[in-house]
C-alpha cells in the first residue's frame, strides 16, 4: 500500500507494533523442552489479547498463528506439539498480522541456548545484511538493486541466498505490489521503490541452497540441497530518505 494520510500511517504503525512486540515476547519465551505448538499457543494469545488475526491463517488457512521453522526448515514450518526445542537449536518465527483492517510481517532467526553447532555465524550475517539493506532502501531506488546488495553481501561472507522466496509490498493484505523484493539481482525486474509505500524486507541467507522446496506437509520448506538458512525481516515506509521501521520494536537488531 502507499501512505496517502495519518490515519493510514497510525493504522501501520499500531498493527507493526503488535507483530513486533509478538515476535520478540516469542523470542524470550523460548526455552528448551517446550513444544512448537506451545510456542504458537503463546504467540496465539499476545495477537489475541490485542485483537489481531493471524495473517497466515487469515489469507492462507495456514494451520496455525505463527509460522515457527526448526534447524533444517527454512520457513513456514508448521507448529507442532512433537517438535520439541533443544538446546542449539537454529530457530526461526515468523509473525504476521491483520488489525482494523492492516497488515504488517516480521521475522527472526537465532539459536536457542548455546551456539554448540555453530550457527551464530550465520544469524549475525542475515541481521546485518538486513539492516544494510534496509538504509539503502529510498524512494526510485531499484529492488533488483538491493537484491543484488543482499547477494554480494552474502556471498562475501561465504553463503548463498534463497531465489525462490522474497520480500514484497504489504499494507492492505499480506502481498502486495511489489510481490518479488528477491534476494538477488533479477535483472528482468525494473520496478523502483516509491516513496510512501509500504513493503516487507526479507533476508534469505543460506549455507547450502538457492531455492526452497516443500515438504509433503504442504507447508513447511527446505533447502534444495539441505544446509540450514537464516531470515530477518522488517515492515517499513519507503521514503526520500531513511525508511520508517514500523516493526523496529521487535528488537533484531539489538
Amino acid at each position: 500500500m502507499s501512505i496517502t494520510k495519518e490515519s493510514e500511517l497510525i493504522g501501520m504503525k499500531k498493527v507493526s507494533d503488535v507483530v513486533a512486540y509478538t515476535l520478540k515476547e516469542m523470542k524470550n519465551y523460548v526455552r528448551p523442552g517446550i513444544s512448537t505448538k506451545q510456542l504458537d499457543d503463546f504467540g496465539a494469545e499476545i495477537l489475541k489479547d490485542f485483537g489481531a488475526n493471524s495473517a497466515p491463517n487469515k489469507t492462507y488457512n495456514f494451520p496455525g498463528w505463527t509460522c515457527i521453522s526448526v534447524d533444517n526448515e527454512f520457513c513456514h514450518g508448521l507448529p507442532s506439539k512433537n517438535r520439541i526445542l533443544k538446546d542449539g537449536d537454529l530457530i526461526n518465527i515468523d509473525v504476521s498480522a491483520e488489525l482494523e483492517g492492516f497488515w504488517s510481517d516480521n521475522g527472526a532467526s537465532f539459536v536457542i541456548g548455546d551456539d554448540k553447532f555453530g550457527h551464530q555465524k550465520l544469524v549475525d550475517a542475515s541481521k546485518e545484511i538486513l539492516k544494510k539493506a534496509v538504509f539503502n532502501i529510498k524512494g526510485g531506488v531499484r529492488v533488483s538493486d538491493i537484491g543484488h546488495l543482499i547477494e554480494t553481501e552474502a556471498k562475501r561472507r561465504g553463503y548463498k541466498v534463497v531465489k525462490n522466496l522474497t520480500g514484497h509490498g504489504i499494507g492492505r493484505s499480506l502481498h502486495e505490489e511489489p510481490s518479488e523484493i528477491a534476494n538477488f539481482q533479477d535483472r528482468f525486474n525494473l520496478t523502483r521503490f516509491k516513496k510512501n509505500s509500504v513493503v516487507a524486507i526479507e533476508t534469505f541467507i543460506s549455507t547450502h541452497s538457492t531455492y526452497a522446496v516443500t515438504l509433503n506437509d504442504g507447508w513447511t520448506m527446505v533447502g534444495n540441497k539441505g544446509g540450514f538458512m537464516a531470515q530477518h525481516e522488517h515492515t517499513i515506509v519507503v521514503t526520500d530518505n531513511k525508511p520508517i521501521i514500523l516493526t523496529e520494536k521487535n528488537e533484531i537488531w539489538n
